[in-house]
């Protein structure tokens, strides 16, 4: 009897492998700016929904089919971002689309995704405003900058035991204008309405800081905090010059900070008491991260660079999820089955939509710079 069982479940498995390679993939579309200033983000990111899409369909893929990711390069330009967008639905026929770690690029695709009705879901981008904004197919996998920016603020003032602070904000970006502008609220609430000695701006792309170091130190009343509203190119620079110039104020920040770029071109006056809120902690023994950072590893050669790796890789997981409670890779259906997560275990943290939002209530971690790595002081769950 044996001898005639083998063979065929040798042919019954050899007929489901097949079936699973003939069956069409479930193709979800991937907009990244993988060249220009926002690259140190969203290249780990790209490598984390690509691992994770890896993991599922060694695991069997989704409703018996393999997940295809198709990317495309937004090159750090909202007109090559929103064109990237057409194509992967009007010709790549993506079921739904992830990327993105700023607002700006994220607001430039996600209404072509929502004329289409095809979920849009970024996977760092932190405008908390996004989702109302574009429509009923926009998703959040962070959590916004208002909760990160209230953390730093009572961080700031309740662990640094800062009672006044200086801003200086890039003002060529939404989510840098809207970051500051939350650290503000939350910190004169804390401190008096007098708290914020000075605010300054920069532009994206600037390279001396000479002018608003000088501003900084002609102030008679010297603040206790430096709240610095980057993004990840100009973040090293700005805490370099700074520290030049003979200040060793506490510096924090929001997760624009969280990028090698920020130890690199900051040197060592990165180590100088200097913070910033972000997503998760990489160097965290919880089996989830431990296992994110053990599998990146494995297929990248190096360790994960940021947080943002780890927010792609749970976006691309989320999408999974969706499309199997769904039962269905219709793209209306996976709209309608992320509305409805909840408790959903990420590397970054559990994820729940609440009802009517599509913004995830999440923990914060506080980092800080000790020795050219990134150290994790505490996580925070407003």
């Amino acid at each position: 009897m044996k001898k005639f069982l083998v063979p065929f479940m040798l042919i019954a498995l050899l007929f489901a492998f097949n079936a699973f390679a003939e069956t069409p993939p479930i193709k979800i579309g991937a907009i990244f700016n993988l060249t220009g200033d926002q690259s140190s983000l969203d290249a780990p990111s790209l490598n984390g929904l690509n691992l994770a899409a890896k993991e599922i369909n060694a695991a069997g893929g989704v409703l018996g089919r393999k997940i295809q990711v198709v990317s495309l390069d937004g090159k750090t330009d909202q007109a090559v971002s929103t064109n990237a967008a057409l194509k992967l639905i009007n010709v790549e026929k993506v079921v739904a689309i992830a990327g993105f770690s700023d607002s700006n690029y994220a607001l430039a695709a996600g209404p072509i995704a929502q004329k289409a009705k095809i979920p849009f879901i970024t996977t760092g981008a932190t405008l908390p405003t996004m989702p109302d904004q574009v429509g009923d197919y926009f998703f959040m996998t962070p959590y916004g900058d208002n909760t990160q920016a209230y953390v730093g603020a009572e961080f700031a003032s309740k662990d640094l035991k800062a009672k006044t602070a200086y801003v200086l904000k890039d003002a060529a970006m939404d989510f840098t204008i809207n970051l500051a502008a939350y650290f503000e609220e939350r910190f004169k609430k804390i401190n008096g309405k007098d708290a914020i000695v000075l605010e300054d701006t920069f532009k994206t792309g600037d390279q001396d800081f000479s002018a608003q170091v000088n501003r900084l130190k002609a102030l008679t009343k010297k603040p206790d905090l430096l709240y610095i509203s980057s993004g990840p190119s100009e973040c090293g620079i700005i805490v370099k010059q700074i520290r030049a110039a003979g200040i060793n104020t506490p510096v924090i920040s929001g997760d624009g900070f969280d990028t090698p770029l920020l130890i690199e071109l900051g040197g060592k006056g990165a180590n100088i008491d200097t913070y910033f809120t972000t997503h998760a902690s990489l160097t965290s023994e919880e089996p989830k991260v431990k296992k994110f950072v053990q599998a990146y590893k494995s297929q990248f050669k190096t360790a994960p660079e940021n947080a943002f790796a780890a927010l792609g890789y749970d976006t691309m997981y989320l999408i999974a999820d969706a499309i199997k409670r769904a039962k269905s890779a219709n793209p209306s259906a996976i709209r309608i089955a992320l509305a409805k997560t909840k408790d959903f275990k990420a590397v970054t943290g559990t994820i729940t939509y609440p009802a009517n939002s599509r913004v995830p209530l999440k923990s914060v971690a506080v980092l800080k710079v000790v020795d050219g790595q990134f150290k994790f002081v505490k996580s925070v769950t407003p």
